[in-house]
């Protein structure tokens, strides 16, 4: 009978042990989970803590390196806060945060009007960021439309002085963009509108490529509605003002657009780009283009038909003659007039247009661009004014030139 009694007692059968055991286990389960969460909440504290003291001496010591918060004034007159790097790294070109005159990389203002044409992107990368477009209508800013002025050039601009005395006093109304051969500097005084307008020429230096290079560029300014490509030896033939209603009023753009059939037009076409490309549907025209924003996206966002004609239009055929006015026709030809806006000289035959120098500068001259007796189609109409611009005028016309602004040209 005792070892009965003392076998149940080991096994836990004695009933008076239960309660006490299961009582005792469970207090120990509750200090446990105690002691646990009073453990993470005096860590919680004391982290918190340590962050604060390192940030009061982060602050303390690194002050030169922080971003610092301004706040500045639109031209709307609302303020707007403005987080800018000491760096001057980022594409934006922010200036120094002592510096009173900030740059905010990330506002609105900054996207819609870049503060300069300085940027670090590659070609691929400024294709890519040119041809992002608004599928809202409505632009959240008052926007008054501008025209660019796109200038593709070797180096010097030899007719700088009338160029500039064309744009005096409109400087809401138009942009410019400067294209030169990689390694040239603009050199222009600070009170020029050519000052600080020379864009970086990156990659290919195929006439096709600095086109498309200038176009892009100017796409990142979300004023610009109108694009107009000129060289160093354009000059305009009507005052700012009628040049840019002209401009601005048009319903398609001015890029020539022909068919061809000698060995000059249809001959250049390469049988390589079919199914692509086929031989009617290949054109030529003038490489001084003007067109609409909308347009100027298509162009920039290409890069199927680009790429054809950079492999398959090789001399003797040209991709600046062939390709806006291939690719146009093909896609876009109810956006386009089928004319250019720029008038030039082949009665002398040859691969070249005429060049007029200083004793070919005359009121006559200038009066028979301006009004050259024939009538073009403009927007449902027709219209006397043919041509907005001439060329090539070199470095020698200019002071007859500027002799006839006031009196022929009307600026």
């Amino acid at each position: 009978m005792i070892k009965k009694g003392m076998a149940r007692h080991n096994r836990g059968e004695d009933g008076p042990e239960i309660p006490h055991l299961g009582l005792l286990k469970m207090l120990q389960v509750l200090s446990f989970l105690l002691v646990f969460v009073a453990g993470i909440i005096l860590g919680l504290l004391a982290s918190t803590h340590v962050n604060s003291l390192f940030n009061s001496q982060r602050d303390l010591f690194f002050t030169s390196n922080i971003a610092v918060t301004t706040t500045s004034v639109l031209s709307d007159g609302r303020s707007s806060g403005s987080n800018c790097s000491t760096t001057n790294s980022e594409p934006c070109n922010c200036k120094s945060c002592d510096d009173e005159s900030k740059v905010d990389c990330l506002s609105m203002k900054t996207f819609l009007h870049p503060h300069n044409l300085t940027h670090g992107m590659s070609d691929r990368e400024l294709f890519w960021r040119a041809s992002l477009v608004p599928k809202k209508e409505e632009y959240p800013f008052v926007r008054v439309p501008k025209v660019a002025f796109m200038f593709l050039t070797r180096g010097p601009l030899p007719l700088l002085p009338l160029w500039e005395r064309f744009f005096k006093g409109h400087g809401k109304y138009f942009s410019i963009y400067v294209h030169t051969d990689p390694g040239y500097v603009l050199n222009v005084s600070s009170g020029s509108p050519f000052y600080g307008r020379q864009i970086p020429s990156k990659g290919s230096v195929l006439l096709l490529d600095a086109e498309r290079r200038l176009l892009a560029n100017a796409l990142l300014e979300f004023s610009n509605e109108r694009f107009i490509l000129l060289s160093e030896s354009c000059i305009p033939v009507y005052n700012f003002k009628t040049v840019y209603n002209y401009l601005v009023h048009s319903g398609h753009g001015f890029v020539e657009a022909y068919d061809d059939p000698s060995r000059y037009g249809r001959g250049r076409y390469n049988r390589r780009m079919l199914p692509y490309i086929w031989v009617r549907q290949w054109r030529k025209g003038s490489q001084w283009f003007e067109m609409q924003r909308a347009l100027a996206a298509y162009v920039v966002s290409d890069t199927k038909y680009h790429k054809l004609f950079k492999k398959y239009c090789t001399p003797a055929c040209y991709p600046d003659e062939h390709f806006l006015p291939t690719f146009i026709n093909m896609f876009h030809g109810s956006m386009n007039s089928n004319r250019t806006v720029t008038w030039v000289d082949w009665s002398l035959g040859g691969p070249h247009p005429a060049t007029y120098s200083a004793v070919n500068i005359t009121e006559g001259l200038i009066q028979s661009i301006r009004m050259n007796q024939t009538l073009c189609s403009y927007n449902s109409g027709v219209t006397p004014i043919c041509h907005l611009f001439a060329r090539k005028f070199d470095a020698s016309a200019l002071q007859p030139l500027l002799n006839l602004t006031s009196r022929v040209m009307e600026f």
